[in-house]
Protein backbone atom coordinates (compact mmCIF):
# COMPACT_ATOMS: atom_id res chain seq x y z
CA UNK A 1 0.00 0.00 0.00
CA UNK A 2 3.03 2.44 -0.03
CA UNK A 3 2.72 2.89 -3.69
CA UNK A 4 -1.09 4.23 -2.84
CA UNK A 5 0.16 6.25 0.01
CA UNK A 6 2.70 7.94 -1.86
CA UNK A 7 -0.07 8.90 -5.06
CA UNK A 8 -2.17 10.50 -2.19
CA UNK A 9 0.73 12.67 -0.82
CA UNK A 10 1.58 13.45 -4.24
CA UNK A 11 -1.61 13.82 -5.85
CA UNK A 12 -3.97 15.01 -3.52
CA UNK A 13 -1.38 16.44 -0.78
CA UNK A 14 1.49 18.67 -2.39
CA UNK A 15 -0.39 18.41 -5.95
CA UNK A 16 2.89 17.78 -7.75
CA UNK A 17 2.88 19.98 -11.22
CA UNK A 18 4.91 18.71 -14.27
CA UNK A 19 8.39 19.85 -14.24
CA UNK A 20 8.61 20.99 -10.30
CA UNK A 21 10.68 20.52 -7.39
CA UNK A 22 9.72 18.31 -4.76
CA UNK A 23 11.65 18.57 -1.71
CA UNK A 24 11.44 15.91 0.67
CA UNK A 25 12.68 16.26 4.25
CA UNK A 26 12.12 12.90 5.97
CA UNK A 27 13.86 10.62 8.62
CA UNK A 28 16.10 7.80 7.61
CA UNK A 29 13.75 4.96 8.87
CA UNK A 30 11.30 6.24 6.06
CA UNK A 31 14.30 5.62 3.85
CA UNK A 32 11.63 3.30 1.82
CA UNK A 33 8.72 5.78 1.18
CA UNK A 34 11.15 8.24 0.62
CA UNK A 35 12.27 6.12 -2.61
CA UNK A 36 8.64 5.05 -3.44
CA UNK A 37 7.76 8.86 -3.71
CA UNK A 38 10.88 9.54 -5.71
CA UNK A 39 9.91 7.01 -8.02
CA UNK A 40 6.74 8.24 -8.67
CA UNK A 41 7.21 11.84 -8.67
CA UNK A 42 9.70 11.37 -10.91
CA UNK A 43 6.93 9.14 -13.44
CA UNK A 44 4.35 11.93 -12.73
CA UNK A 45 7.33 13.88 -14.53
CA UNK A 46 9.02 15.83 -11.38
CA UNK A 47 11.64 18.31 -12.68
CA UNK A 48 13.90 17.19 -9.72
CA UNK A 49 13.71 15.76 -6.26
CA UNK A 50 15.80 16.98 -3.15
CA UNK A 51 15.69 15.32 -0.05
CA UNK A 52 16.45 16.11 3.69
CA UNK A 53 17.40 13.56 5.93
CA UNK A 54 17.24 13.74 9.99
CA UNK A 55 18.53 11.37 12.47
CA UNK A 56 16.94 11.69 15.62
CA UNK A 57 19.44 10.18 17.56
CA UNK A 58 22.85 12.24 16.41
CA UNK A 59 20.43 15.60 16.58
CA UNK A 60 19.50 14.15 20.30
CA UNK A 61 23.66 13.87 20.93
CA UNK A 62 24.10 17.32 19.53
CA UNK A 63 21.58 18.86 22.22
CA UNK A 64 23.10 17.08 25.02
CA UNK A 65 26.83 17.47 24.72
CA UNK A 66 27.19 20.42 22.03
CA UNK A 67 28.59 23.97 23.59
CA UNK A 68 25.51 26.15 24.12
CA UNK A 69 26.52 28.88 21.52
CA UNK A 70 26.51 25.50 18.69
CA UNK A 71 22.97 25.28 19.29
CA UNK A 72 22.55 28.61 18.29
CA UNK A 73 24.07 28.35 15.39
CA UNK A 74 21.76 28.07 12.35
CA UNK A 75 23.86 28.43 9.20
CA UNK A 76 23.43 30.89 6.53
CA UNK A 77 23.37 28.26 3.62
CA UNK A 78 20.28 26.01 4.97
CA UNK A 79 18.47 29.41 4.97
CA UNK A 80 19.21 30.27 1.57
CA UNK A 81 18.68 26.98 0.23
CA UNK A 82 15.30 26.73 1.46
CA UNK A 83 14.71 30.35 0.16
CA UNK A 84 15.43 29.17 -3.41
CA UNK A 85 13.99 26.32 -3.40
CA UNK A 86 10.82 28.20 -2.10
CA UNK A 87 11.83 31.11 -4.85
CA UNK A 88 12.05 28.38 -7.65
CA UNK A 89 8.08 27.33 -6.85
CA UNK A 90 9.44 23.82 -5.42
CA UNK A 91 6.48 21.83 -3.22
CA UNK A 92 7.43 20.66 0.01
CA UNK A 93 6.67 17.40 1.79
CA UNK A 94 7.18 16.30 5.66
CA UNK A 95 7.56 13.10 6.68
CA UNK A 96 6.67 12.81 10.71
CA UNK A 97 7.66 9.94 12.65
CA UNK A 98 10.41 8.55 15.04
CA UNK A 99 10.12 7.86 19.06
CA UNK A 100 8.35 10.45 20.87
CA UNK A 101 10.39 9.94 23.51
CA UNK A 102 13.79 10.33 22.08
CA UNK A 103 14.85 13.91 24.10
CA UNK A 104 12.77 12.77 27.18
CA UNK A 105 16.06 13.08 28.94
CA UNK A 106 17.88 16.19 27.07
CA UNK A 107 17.17 19.38 29.61
CA UNK A 108 14.14 21.66 28.25
CA UNK A 109 16.26 24.26 29.13
CA UNK A 110 18.79 23.29 25.36
CA UNK A 111 15.67 22.00 23.63
CA UNK A 112 14.15 25.75 23.73
CA UNK A 113 17.93 27.13 23.07
CA UNK A 114 17.84 25.27 20.04
CA UNK A 115 14.40 25.61 19.05
CA UNK A 116 14.33 29.31 19.93
CA UNK A 117 17.70 30.11 17.75
CA UNK A 118 15.84 27.77 14.66
CA UNK A 119 12.44 29.15 14.61
CA UNK A 120 13.79 32.74 14.43
CA UNK A 121 16.17 32.35 11.81
CA UNK A 122 13.60 30.59 9.41
CA UNK A 123 10.84 33.50 10.74
CA UNK A 124 10.86 34.71 7.21
CA UNK A 125 10.96 31.24 5.47
CA UNK A 126 8.54 29.88 7.69
CA UNK A 127 6.22 32.68 7.01
CA UNK A 128 6.36 32.30 3.51
CA UNK A 129 5.14 28.53 3.97
CA UNK A 130 2.17 29.57 6.53
CA UNK A 131 0.82 32.29 3.41
CA UNK A 132 1.05 29.25 1.49
CA UNK A 133 3.90 30.61 -1.17
CA UNK A 134 3.84 27.04 -2.14
CA UNK A 135 2.20 23.83 -1.95
CA UNK A 136 3.24 22.15 1.00
CA UNK A 137 2.14 18.68 3.32
CA UNK A 138 3.10 17.04 6.18
CA UNK A 139 2.81 13.01 5.94
CA UNK A 140 4.00 10.02 8.38
CA UNK A 141 5.68 6.44 8.13
CA UNK A 142 6.06 4.50 11.21
CA UNK A 143 8.83 3.44 13.01
CA UNK A 144 9.28 1.27 15.82
CA UNK A 145 9.94 2.37 18.45
CA UNK A 146 6.91 5.26 17.58
CA UNK A 147 4.78 1.64 17.82
CA UNK A 148 6.29 0.95 20.76
CA UNK A 149 5.17 3.98 22.35
CA UNK A 150 1.93 3.76 20.70
CA UNK A 151 0.78 -0.29 21.47
CA UNK A 152 3.09 -0.69 24.79
CA UNK A 153 4.64 -3.84 22.58
CA UNK A 154 7.36 -4.26 20.55
CA UNK A 155 6.96 -5.30 16.75
CA UNK A 156 3.83 -3.28 16.41
CA UNK A 157 5.36 -1.04 13.72
CA UNK A 158 3.02 -3.21 10.49
CA UNK A 159 0.03 -2.48 12.88
CA UNK A 160 1.02 1.38 13.06
CA UNK A 161 1.36 1.81 9.05
CA UNK A 162 -1.78 -0.24 8.48
CA UNK A 163 -3.68 2.47 11.40
CA UNK A 164 -1.70 5.53 9.20
CA UNK A 165 -2.92 4.29 5.68
CA UNK A 166 -6.85 3.74 7.61
CA UNK A 167 -6.87 7.24 8.95
CA UNK A 168 -5.08 8.74 5.92
CA UNK A 169 -8.12 7.28 3.90
CA UNK A 170 -5.66 4.56 1.77
CA UNK A 171 -7.82 1.94 1.68
CA UNK A 172 -10.61 1.21 -1.33
CA UNK A 173 -10.28 4.50 -3.96
CA UNK A 174 -7.72 7.07 -1.98
CA UNK A 175 -8.24 9.32 -4.60
CA UNK A 176 -12.06 9.31 -4.63
CA UNK A 177 -11.80 8.92 -0.79
CA UNK A 178 -10.13 12.05 -0.42
CA UNK A 179 -12.41 14.22 -3.60
CA UNK A 180 -15.62 13.50 -1.34
CA UNK A 181 -13.95 14.00 2.00
CA UNK A 182 -12.47 17.54 1.15
CA UNK A 183 -16.07 18.43 -0.41
CA UNK A 184 -17.91 17.59 3.39
CA UNK A 185 -15.56 19.61 4.86
CA UNK A 186 -15.90 22.76 2.43
CA UNK A 187 -19.61 22.22 3.25
CA UNK A 188 -19.13 23.50 6.91
CA UNK A 189 -16.33 25.51 5.93
CA UNK A 190 -18.78 27.40 3.83
CA UNK A 191 -21.49 27.89 6.48
CA UNK A 192 -18.30 29.10 9.05
CA UNK A 193 -17.35 31.93 6.71
CA UNK A 194 -21.15 33.10 5.80
CA UNK A 195 -21.73 33.18 9.19
CA UNK A 196 -18.56 34.94 10.44
CA UNK A 197 -19.14 34.51 14.60
CA UNK A 198 -17.85 37.48 16.81
CA UNK A 199 -16.99 34.48 19.16
CA UNK A 200 -17.34 31.01 19.68
CA UNK A 201 -17.55 29.35 23.81
CA UNK A 202 -16.05 25.94 24.42
CA UNK A 203 -17.50 23.77 27.08
CA UNK A 204 -16.34 20.51 28.73
CA UNK A 205 -14.79 19.13 31.65
CA UNK A 206 -12.32 21.41 32.94
CA UNK A 207 -12.92 23.69 30.07
CA UNK A 208 -15.04 26.86 30.20
CA UNK A 209 -13.53 29.42 27.27
CA UNK A 210 -14.72 32.09 24.94
CA UNK A 211 -12.38 32.88 21.86
CA UNK A 212 -12.90 35.64 20.20
CA UNK A 213 -12.92 35.93 16.50
CA UNK A 214 -11.27 39.04 14.31
CA UNK A 215 -13.57 40.99 11.63
CA UNK A 216 -12.80 39.32 8.28
CA UNK A 217 -11.57 36.14 9.58
CA UNK A 218 -11.34 32.90 7.38
CA UNK A 219 -11.86 29.43 7.92
CA UNK A 220 -10.30 26.78 6.41
CA UNK A 221 -10.53 23.11 5.69
CA UNK A 222 -8.60 20.30 3.90
CA UNK A 223 -7.80 21.90 1.30
CA UNK A 224 -5.90 25.12 0.41
CA UNK A 225 -4.22 27.14 -2.79
CA UNK A 226 -1.07 28.39 -3.38
CA UNK A 227 -0.07 31.66 -4.50
CA UNK A 228 -0.23 30.19 -8.23
CA UNK A 229 -3.80 29.00 -7.73
CA UNK A 230 -2.91 25.41 -7.39
CA UNK A 231 -5.12 23.17 -4.68
CA UNK A 232 -3.17 20.72 -2.20
CA UNK A 233 -3.63 19.45 1.03
CA UNK A 234 -1.38 20.28 4.07
CA UNK A 235 -2.15 17.75 6.33
CA UNK A 236 -2.59 13.89 5.79
CA UNK A 237 -4.50 13.14 7.35
CA UNK A 238 -7.21 16.03 7.72
CA UNK A 239 -9.90 16.66 9.80
CA UNK A 240 -9.55 19.82 10.70
CA UNK A 241 -11.67 23.29 9.75
CA UNK A 242 -9.79 26.00 11.11
CA UNK A 243 -9.18 30.07 11.64
CA UNK A 244 -6.95 32.62 13.58
CA UNK A 245 -9.02 33.92 16.95
CA UNK A 246 -8.51 37.63 18.02
CA UNK A 247 -5.31 37.92 20.15
CA UNK A 248 -6.74 39.72 22.90
CA UNK A 249 -10.23 38.21 23.40
CA UNK A 250 -9.43 34.73 24.74
CA UNK A 251 -11.18 34.34 28.34
CA UNK A 252 -11.24 31.33 30.74
CA UNK A 253 -9.67 28.22 31.35
CA UNK A 254 -9.59 25.32 29.19
CA UNK A 255 -7.75 21.73 29.75
CA UNK A 256 -6.06 19.59 27.42
CA UNK A 257 -7.40 16.35 26.26
CA UNK A 258 -4.79 14.40 24.59
CA UNK A 259 -0.80 14.47 24.82
CA UNK A 260 0.81 17.09 23.54
CA UNK A 261 4.28 15.93 21.91
CA UNK A 262 6.67 18.90 21.68
CA UNK A 263 10.56 18.34 20.84
CA UNK A 264 10.58 14.97 21.47
CA UNK A 265 8.66 15.34 24.98
CA UNK A 266 5.31 14.59 26.21
CA UNK A 267 3.20 17.42 28.36
CA UNK A 268 0.00 15.71 29.59
CA UNK A 269 -2.92 16.05 32.07
CA UNK A 270 -2.27 20.14 32.08
CA UNK A 271 -4.38 23.40 32.15
CA UNK A 272 -4.33 27.48 31.46
CA UNK A 273 -6.25 30.24 32.36
CA UNK A 274 -6.37 33.13 29.75
CA UNK A 275 -7.14 36.43 30.63
CA UNK A 276 -7.35 39.35 27.61
CA UNK A 277 -5.90 36.57 25.46
CA UNK A 278 -2.95 35.78 27.29
CA UNK A 279 -1.83 32.89 29.35
CA UNK A 280 -2.32 33.85 33.31
CA UNK A 281 -1.63 30.35 34.55
CA UNK A 282 -0.45 27.15 33.94
CA UNK A 283 -0.01 23.78 35.31
CA UNK A 284 0.50 20.15 33.98
CA UNK A 285 1.13 17.13 35.86
CA UNK A 286 3.53 16.02 33.23
CA UNK A 287 5.66 17.77 31.27
CA UNK A 288 5.53 21.12 32.60
CA UNK A 289 9.00 22.45 32.61
CA UNK A 290 9.13 21.86 28.61
CA UNK A 291 5.70 23.54 28.81
CA UNK A 292 6.98 26.69 30.76
CA UNK A 293 9.44 26.72 27.51
CA UNK A 294 7.32 27.11 25.06
CA UNK A 295 5.25 29.89 26.62
CA UNK A 296 8.56 31.58 27.14
CA UNK A 297 9.67 31.47 23.47
CA UNK A 298 8.39 35.31 22.99
CA UNK A 299 5.31 37.13 23.86
CA UNK A 300 3.49 35.65 20.92
CA UNK A 301 3.84 32.39 22.86
CA UNK A 302 1.53 33.04 25.57
CA UNK A 303 -1.93 33.70 23.22
CA UNK A 304 -3.24 31.82 20.49
CA UNK A 305 -2.51 31.57 17.18
CA UNK A 306 -5.08 28.65 15.67
CA UNK A 307 -8.52 27.86 16.24
CA UNK A 308 -9.78 24.24 14.90
CA UNK A 309 -12.98 22.13 15.09
CA UNK A 310 -12.35 18.30 14.73
CA UNK A 311 -15.41 16.09 15.08
CA UNK A 312 -15.18 13.05 17.42
CA UNK A 313 -16.56 10.89 14.74
CA UNK A 314 -13.18 11.47 12.34
CA UNK A 315 -11.93 7.84 11.77
CA UNK A 316 -8.79 8.98 13.91
CA UNK A 317 -10.88 9.60 16.83
CA UNK A 318 -13.04 6.80 16.88
CA UNK A 319 -9.66 4.27 16.46
CA UNK A 320 -9.56 4.99 20.40
CA UNK A 321 -5.42 5.25 20.17
CA UNK A 322 -3.16 8.46 21.05
CA UNK A 323 -0.65 8.80 18.79
CA UNK A 324 1.79 10.97 20.39
CA UNK A 325 2.23 12.86 17.03
CA UNK A 326 0.42 16.00 16.63
CA UNK A 327 -0.56 15.31 12.78
CA UNK A 328 -3.06 12.24 14.44
CA UNK A 329 -3.41 13.66 17.76
CA UNK A 330 -5.04 17.16 16.48
CA UNK A 331 -7.01 15.53 13.93
CA UNK A 332 -8.52 13.29 16.36
CA UNK A 333 -10.16 16.38 18.47
CA UNK A 334 -10.70 19.79 18.34
CA UNK A 335 -7.34 22.04 19.06
CA UNK A 336 -5.61 25.17 19.43
CA UNK A 337 -2.12 26.40 18.88
CA UNK A 338 0.24 28.53 21.23
CA UNK A 339 1.61 31.20 18.65
CA UNK A 340 1.71 32.60 15.36
CA UNK A 341 -1.62 32.47 13.54
CA UNK A 342 -2.13 31.51 9.34
CA UNK A 343 -2.08 34.75 7.28
CA UNK A 344 -4.60 33.15 5.03
CA UNK A 345 -6.86 33.15 7.90
CA UNK A 346 -7.39 37.01 7.43
CA UNK A 347 -9.36 39.06 4.22
CA UNK A 348 -5.86 40.11 2.24
CA UNK A 349 -3.86 38.44 5.29
CA UNK A 350 -0.84 37.49 3.00
CA UNK A 351 -0.46 41.40 2.08
CA UNK A 352 -0.39 42.80 5.61
CA UNK A 353 2.91 43.36 7.41
CA UNK A 354 2.96 42.23 10.51
CA UNK A 355 2.40 45.12 12.31
CA UNK A 356 -0.68 45.10 10.89
CA UNK A 357 -1.92 41.74 11.24
CA UNK A 358 -1.43 42.71 15.50
CA UNK A 359 -3.63 45.83 14.84
CA UNK A 360 -6.53 43.60 13.67
CA UNK A 361 -5.74 40.95 15.56
CA UNK A 362 -3.82 38.28 14.16
CA UNK A 363 -1.15 36.98 16.56
CA UNK A 364 2.85 36.84 15.63
CA UNK A 365 5.27 34.80 17.46
CA UNK A 366 8.51 32.77 15.95
CA UNK A 367 6.10 29.40 17.43
CA UNK A 368 3.33 27.93 16.02
CA UNK A 369 2.31 24.56 18.75
CA UNK A 370 -0.61 22.79 18.13
CA UNK A 371 -2.80 21.37 21.81
CA UNK A 372 -5.63 19.40 21.59
CA UNK A 373 -9.03 19.89 23.77
CA UNK A 374 -11.94 17.78 22.29
CA UNK A 375 -14.09 15.43 23.55
CA UNK A 376 -17.17 13.56 23.36
CA UNK A 377 -18.53 15.62 26.24
CA UNK A 378 -17.01 19.15 24.45
CA UNK A 379 -19.86 22.05 23.34
CA UNK A 380 -18.67 24.89 20.71
CA UNK A 381 -21.32 27.34 20.87
CA UNK A 382 -21.08 30.35 18.27
CA UNK A 383 -22.63 33.63 19.17
CA UNK A 384 -23.19 36.61 16.70
CA UNK A 385 -25.44 39.51 17.05
CA UNK A 386 -26.73 38.39 20.30
CA UNK A 387 -27.95 35.02 18.87
CA UNK A 388 -25.92 31.53 19.52
CA UNK A 389 -25.97 28.54 17.45
CA UNK A 390 -24.75 25.37 18.57
CA UNK A 391 -22.12 24.25 16.39
CA UNK A 392 -20.41 20.83 18.05
CA UNK A 393 -22.47 18.80 21.00
CA UNK A 394 -20.89 15.85 22.87
CA UNK A 395 -17.84 16.79 20.17
CA UNK A 396 -19.95 16.16 17.20
CA UNK A 397 -21.09 18.92 14.66
CA UNK A 398 -24.75 19.87 14.26
CA UNK A 399 -24.52 22.32 11.17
Amino acid sequence: MLKEYAEVALKIGVNLQKNQILFIKAPIDAREFVETITELAFDMGAYNVYIKWNDEIVNKIKLKKAPEDALKDIPEWEIKATEELINRKACFLSITGGDPDVLKDVPPKRIGIAQKARNNAMKEVSKRIMSNEISWCVVAYPTEKWALKVFNKNNTKEQLLEYILKASRIFGDPIKNWKEHIEKLQRITNFLNQMQFEFLHYEGPGTDLKVGLPKNHIWISGSQKNSDGVTFVPNIPTEEIFTAPHREQIEGIVRNSLPLVYAGNVIDKFELEFKNGKVVKYKAEIGEEVLKTILETDEGATSLGEVALVSVDSPIYQMKTIFYNTLFDENAASHFAFGRAYTSCIKNGEKMSEEELKNIGLNTSITHVDFMIGNENMRVTGFKNGEKITLMENGRWKI
